[in-house]
């Protein structure tokens, strides 16, 4: 989709936020219908039977005839799609939806005409009981839309997203292939030797976040201080997720654009970030270093980068089995956990190479490489369970500079197949 900064008046304002109410209502009305159903029950009522139902509500409520009736509709639709993405596996259960956090509703059969460009810098669309509001035209609306969405974050803006699937962007055929390993310290290290990192708050900010966490604390619940001081909170966490949102936008058109093949460890991000806290009857060990891990990987963007790589390079995006990547020298490929000498120094036991472990373990990733329970490599059709052999070290200048001795006498330590890993233990990292 295509988003842009909604600029209403204060009377725009009231009517875009009675959209939102009653698209909000009626989708909480087809959440409350399905909480109903239980195993043996009947089925709940599918999307034909909410619209007959919706429309003998606003024949008796005249605050909801007052409203969109595709406003509402649309509400019912999304909620009958919520569903299907359920059912298949792909998404959680829809569920309810609140004020001043999910603000938002969809509006459908928009004509070219409903969209109109003022100047270089304005534009304007047709909301249906609002009327025209106008828009900054940050970039050429994709002709042929046919809906839009509006939606309202906590701090307090506006956007417009219309509809449109963006054609992704070609291979540069370089034939070039480039491995992520994603982190807590470094948020991004390719295997070209690249550490990029996502730019967070400044010491500034964090003080200034800080502090209005402490106040917010303190405020009374329900009390317009505290509406104020959420506000505040509200404002300048947008800026720093506007500022990690651009950064995961212009790495990934950059990888996109760079390379033909982007590996990137095949992590679930949802069980990585699950709490430690436990239950009562077996409480958690760690809790609250774990919730700071949790954080970490949060806040560097983890999913988003590869969910915007899946969509900006369609087809070349391939995910690598993420066991042992950390731990396995990339020139040799000994494994073992006292080559991860800390958080960022790397030296193989064994041949002595030398590297950044973040790029190291994007050289592994990619390589496409995966290791067997001995710590042997897995290639496609046969199985080699060698234990690795020291061998003695060929030291060239320092750093990543260090050579083992099957680079040295021009062995390609890289060339093994990229296909069919199996791999049976879960990543370790030292």
């Amino acid at each position: 989709m295509s988003r842009y900064r909604l600029s209403p008046t204060l009377e725009q304002e009231l009517g875009l936020l009675e959209h939102c109410a009653q698209a909000r209502f009626v989708w909480n009305l087809a959440v409350e219908q399905h909480s109903w159903w239980r195993p043996g029950r009947a089925a709940a009522p599918g999307y034909v039977e909410q619209a007959r139902q919706l429309t003998e509500a606003r024949a008796e409520f005249a605050w909801l005839r007052a409203g969109s009736v595709t406003v509402q509709q649309q509400s019912l639709r999304d909620f009958a799609q919520a569903m299907r993405n359920f059912f298949t596996g792909t998404h959680r259960k829809p569920s309810w939806r609140k004020a001043g956090r999910d603000e938002g509703f969809r509006q459908v059969a928009v004509k070219p005409e409903h969209v109109l460009r003022l100047n270089r810098k304005r534009g304007r669309v047709w909301v249906p009981k609002v009327g025209w509001v106008r828009f900054r035209w940050s970039r050429t609306v994709p002709n042929g839309v046919k809906s839009y969405r509006v939606t309202r974050d906590r701090a307090g803006r506006w956007h417009i997203a219309f509809a449109a699937i963006p054609d992704p962007i070609p291979a540069p055929g370089t034939n070039k292939v480039v491995g992520v390993d994603r982190g807590v310290v470094v948020s991004a290290a390719l295997s070209t030797g690249e550490l990029l990192s996502v730019p967070g708050p400044t010491s500034g900010e964090q003080q200034r976040l800080d502090r209005l966490h402490r106040a917010f604390s303190r405020r009374q619940r329900g009390s317009n201080r505290r509406g104020r001081v959420r506000r505040a909170i509200a404002r300048l966490t947008a800026r720093i997720t506007d500022r990690r949102k651009d950064w995961v936008e212009k790495t990934s058109t950059g990888l996109a654009r760079g390379f033909d093949v982007v590996r990137v460890e095949d992590l679930s991000i949802r069980g990585m970030t699950r709490s430690a806290k436990g239950t009562v009857d077996k409480p958690g060990r760690n809790v609250r270093q774990k919730a700071g891990l949790n954080r970490g990987i949060l806040t560097n963007g983890w999913g988003l980068l590869v969910t915007r790589l899946e969509h900006k390079a369609f087809g070349r995006v391939e995910k690598v089995s993420a066991a042992f990547t950390s731990q396995q020298c990339s020139a040799c490929g000994h494994i073992a956990p006292e080559n991860r000498k800390s958080q960022a120094a790397f030296q193989c036991v064994a041949c002595g190479f030398a590297c950044h472990a973040d790029v190291n373990a994007a050289r592994n990733i990619a390589a496409g490489r995966a290791v067997t329970a001995r710590g042997a490599f897995q290639p496609l059709g046969e199985a080699v369970n060698r234990e690795p052999q020291l061998a003695p070290l060929a030291f060239s200048s320092g750093g990543c500079g260090l050579e083992s001795p099957g680079l040295s006498r021009g062995e390609d330590v890289k060339a093994t197949p990229t296909r069919g890993w199996r791999p049976r233990h879960p990543r370790q990292r030292s």
